[in-house]
């Protein structure tokens, strides 16, 4: 999922950099030239499919991709395949460039969620082409990447294998209303940019609960119906990242017999796109899954005879501080699942603004403002379109309406690597409103770098599916997922949690009202408070590195 044609080199590069075919030198693209065939889908449109051979004859493997972004401009990717002797295909999907049809719902039309089968018909048209043996890989990230998680559940035996990159696995979850709230600048910019909003806006919009809607369209809960092994590449700060994390690990433990325990995972420091403040992280390009690697993997999976020679499942880059000469992590780490095995710790955050693994014992709480005209400013993160990566977050700690609490100096260092979670007790005097919560490292020159954040909705506090008003007064507990990384604190350095209720433009402010949505001038101020007493000690759980499980060294 990318900006359109122009932009999509731009912000799919850190992440494919790692494991593509496309960005190989401008003289060997005149080298091949596409066969366009007009292929037939279930319900008669047909879908414009650019189809390239290597010059032999005979039958050939192929590699898939569907793209949104038009299927030109791919004589790159099938000048490196075919020397490898495979055949590529690279199609338009339904209603995009020279397909037929409408592109809505988009991604729901891949093989899930909806009436038209267009990846599993697509598979099944190469399976039966002359040139082709029979054995198709899908390829490509983000959208493209999407296109395969969403068309793997009950995908034609002709699927032998994905190549999925930064792409999500649950459409609600992670693509639309993470925490039950509106992802805007995400979904909803990538909508209007690719002039696909006419359809798909609206709806998307109309669907604020975890409906039926949006279960036909999780891949994720369908895991058990993938019947082909997939390498998942993402990056920690990567608009998918919990995706990329669940394909691998749902499809690893609950796939098919041919996929089960059999596919890969990589997640690298990086955006979707350049980060947007300078944090330059060493041997990035060290990986153990690289340009070549998802190539041997590929063979391996159209010949299980040839070895892949030990690698392992998962891999891994820990994160640490840059610029301090000989500070623990930048490194890369193999392991056999994920998660690797980690304490969940808990830091409790108390009145004075501190972090520490004591709980209150007091009878205190926190009281701000929250004004939804007025909200707080996204700075980084896993953006798409704005502002990414480890961003300073001091510009919008300082306001009135964030509650920013921090450890002292860390005695020694502390690697936090898995999910977190924050377990947050408040009351409002409003009918719904929003808690967001950001995980820091803040370095001794006063720099808060943001590592992960999270949001959820209060009135969906019990179920994504039904929506609750809040009681005035009345205290509630509130589970917010901040997502997965990997990173080491180094020591000298503060762990900090901010608190607040706004993170605009990267979700959709909450009106206060009970409404869904925001509109101007149809709003409330609401007066939002966080518990931090012994009775309801708001903390967030922080999956500490079990270094004595795993028998290593201490970073």
């Amino acid at each position: 999922m990318n900006a359109p044609r122009s932009r999509i080199r731009t912000l799919l590069l850190p992440a494919l950099a790692l494991l593509s075919l496309q960005f190989v030198p401008s003289v060997c693209r005149a080298q091949s030239a596409a066969q366009t065939e007009m292929v037939v889908m279930g319900d008669g449109i047909k879908l414009a499919t650019d189809v390239y051979l290597p010059k032999a004859e005979g039958q050939f493997p192929t590699i898939l991709i569907r793209t949104p972004y038009n299927k030109k401009g791919n004589q790159g990717t099938a000048a490196a395949v075919k020397p490898l002797g495979y055949a590529l295909v690279v199609q338009d999907m339904r209603g995009r460039f020279a397909s037929e049809g409408h592109h809505a719902i988009i991604f729901g039309n891949e093989g899930i969620g909806g009436e038209h089968q267009d990846g599993h018909d697509t598979l099944k048209w190469i399976a039966e082409q002359k040139w082709s043996n029979g054995n198709v890989i899908t390829y490509g990230g983000s959208a493209l990447g999407i296109s395969q998680n969403m068309g793997a559940p009950g995908a034609p035996k002709a699927l032998k294998g994905q190549v999925v990159s930064v792409a999500f696995s649950d459409y609600y979850h992670q693509a639309a209303y993470q925490g039950g709230v509106w992802r805007k600048e995400l979904l909803e910019g990538w909508l209007k940019q690719t002039k696909m909003d006419d359809v798909n806006l609206p709806t998307f919009l109309s669907h604020p609960t975890y409906d039926d809607f949006w279960k036909k369209l999780n891949a994720e809960a369908q895991a058990d119906k993938v019947d082909a092994p997939g390498v998942f590449v993402g990056g920690w700060y990567d608009i998918f990242i919990q995706g990329t994390i669940n394909s691998f690990v749902e499809i690893n433990q609950r796939g098919g017999p041919n996929a089960r325990g059999k596919c890969f995972l990589l997640i690298a420091p990086t955006a979707h796109g350049a980060f947007s403040e300078s944090v330059t992280y060493p041997d990035v390009g060290r990986m153990p899954i690289n340009a070549v690697a998802p190539m041997n993997i590929m063979e391996h999976w159209l010949n299980p005879a040839k070895d892949l020679k030990g690698l392992k499942p998962v891999h891994y880059y820990v994160m640490g501080d840059c610029k301090t000469p000989g500070a623990p992590g930048n490194i890369w780490r193999s392991a056999d699942s994920w998660p690797p095995p980690a304490r969940s710790t808990a830091y409790y955050l108390h009145h004075d603004k501190t972090i520490s693994n004591v709980a209150p014992t007091g009878d205190e709480s926190l009281t701000y403002k929250y004004d939804p005209e007025k909200p707080v400013p996204t700075r980084g993160g896993q953006n798409l379109i704005i502002t990414k990566g480890p961003m300073d977050q001091r510009p919008v700690e300082s306001r009135e309406d964030v509650l920013v609490f921090s450890t002292e100096p860390l005695a020694n260092s502390v690697e936090v690597t898995g999910r977190i979670t924050a377990k947050l007790f408040v009351s409002s005097d409003c009918p719904d409103t929003d808690f967001c919560v950001k995980l820091s490292d803040v370095h001794p020159d006063g720099r808060s770098l943001l590592v992960t954040d999270g949001i959820r909705r209060a009135s969906l506090r019990k179920s994504y599916e039904k929506s609750e008003p809040l009681t005035a007064g009345e205290v509630y507990e509130l589970e917010v997922d901040l997502w997965s990384t990997s990173l080491i604190f180094n020591k000298g350095h503060r762990i900090r949690i901010a608190v607040s209720s706004s993170n605009a433009p990267r979700f959709e402010p909450n009106p206060n009202t009970g409404e869904p949505h925001f509109t101007v001038g149809k709003s409330r101020i609401a007066s939002n408070t966080l518990q931090l007493s012994k009775a309801h000690p708001s903390h967030v759980l922080l999956p500490l590195y079990d270094v004595s499980v795993l028998g290593q060294e201490k970073p």
